[in-house]
């Protein structure tokens, strides 16, 4: 594995990690603004955090009600240089018995952070 697959699979786990806590601001940490989120065919763009903020407390509201506890994900695809990379994942969430709640392929669009160390989502389409 490469370095920038290493930190594609790090930021990844982040994000899943934040999920599963429904701890929104490690959720939010993940993404560079503005960033654009196309689900259901309709794409919103979300200028800062705050914006997006109400986005995750809905999705975390859904992952309450649909009792998910786990999200985990298989990175099917991930390519990057210096600057911007593309990755592929298989997610499936699952309740407390291991059951499915949900199950999706999303393709993301990254960047590195402010400071150059680290990718984060500019852009996550779900299909």
């Amino acid at each position: 594995m490469s370095d920038a697959e290493a930190a594609i699979e790090s930021l990844f786990e982040a994000y899943a990690a934040g999920f599963d806590d429904f701890d929104a601001e490690a959720i939010l940490a993940c993404f560079q603004f503005p960033v654009t989120i196309w689900q259901s065919g309709r794409g919103n763009v979300f200028n800062d955090e705050e914006e997006l903020a109400e986005n995750v407390d809905a999705l975390l509201a859904v992952f309450e009600r649909e009792e998910i506890v786990q999200s985990r994900f298989d990175i099917v695809e991930a390519a990057g240089d210096d600057g911007a990379a593309f990755a592929v994942l298989d997610w499936r969430q699952e309740r407390d018995d291991g059951e499915a709640a949900l199950e999706f392929r999303c393709r993301y669009a990254l960047v590195r952070d402010e400071t150059g160390a680290a990718w984060r989502i500019a852009l996550a389409v779900t299909e």
